[in-house]
C-alpha cells in the first residue's frame, strides 16, 4: 500500500501513528506530497477529489480517505486488539475523542490562518478570537474530563497528533492543564510518535 502524507499534517501523522501502533507500518509505503488550499497537486487530486492528504493507494483498489477512514480500514487489516472499539461505551468514547481531536486541528488551522498565514489586511481578528476561545476551552473540558485508559485506541492517538501539531504551530498552549500535559508527555514517548516527527513548513 502507498500512503501519501505530509510531513507537518497532524491528520496524514495520525493515520502513520494508527499504522505503527498496530504494527502495519513496514507495509507502507509513505510518499511526501505538499498541498494546501493555494497549491495545487495534481498527483493528490488524481487519488482525492478535496487535494489533500491522506491518501491511501491499495492495489486493484479505491483508494482511501480521510484519516478517519483510513484508521478504519487499517483496523481491518490486524488480528491485534481493534485500536477502534467495536462496541459499547468505549467505542463511542474512542469516537468521540477522535472527533474532539480532528476539530481541535481544524480550529488551529483555521487560527493560523488569521494570524500568520492569511495577507494581513484580510485578517479577521473577532475571527481570531473565536477560535482561540474554542481551542481554550477545548483544553478545559480535556482536563476535566479526559480520563485515558491504559489501552490506546483510535481517540488517544487523534488528541496526541493534535497536541504534538499544536505545539510544533505555536498555537494556543495547552501546558498549563497539568493532567492533559502529563499525559501527553508520556504518550509522545511511544515508539510510533518517535518514529513520525513532525517536520517542515507549510507552502502556499
Amino acid at each position: 500500500m502507498i500512503l501519501y502524507y505530509q510531513t507537518h499534517s497532524p491528520f496524514a501523522r495520525k493515520a502513520l501513528v494508527f499504522a505503527h501502533e498496530i504494527g502495519l507500518a513496514d507495509q507502507l509505503e509513505v510518499i511526501h506530497h505538499e498541498t494546501s488550499p493555494t497549491r495545487r497537486n495534481d498527483e493528490v487530486y488524481a487519488e482525492n477529489p478535496l487535494g489533500k492528504v491522506p491518501v491511501l493507494l491499495r492495489k486493484s483498489k479505491e483508494p482511501i480517505f480521510d484519516s478517519d477512514v483510513i484508521c478504519a480500514y487499517l483496523d481491518t487489516l490486524h488480528d491485534g486488539r481493534k485500536l477502534i472499539p467495536e462496541a459499547g461505551e468505549p467505542r463511542w468514547r474512542a469516537l468521540r475523542l477522535q472527533s474532539v481531536a480532528q476539530v481541535l486541528a481544524q480550529t488551529g488551522i483555521g487560527l493560523r490562518w488569521e494570524w500568520e498565514r492569511r495577507p494581513e489586511h484580510l485578517r479577521y481578528a473577532a475571527l481570531a478570537d473565536g477560535y482561540e476561545e474554542k481551542i481554550e476551552a477545548t483544553y478545559d473540558w480535556l482536563e476535566a474530563t479526559f480520563r485515558p485508559d491504559e489501552e490506546v485506541d483510535i481517540g488517544q492517538i487523534a488528541l496526541a497528533t493534535t497536541l504534538s501539531w499544536m505545539a510544533f504551530r505555536n498555537l494556543p498552549s495547552f501546558r498549563n492543564r497539568p493532567q492533559l500535559a502529563r499525559w501527553f508527555d508520556a504518550f509522545e514517548e511511544r515508539a510510533s510518535m518517535l518514529a513520525t516527527p513532525l517536520s517542515g513548513e507549510t507552502q502556499d
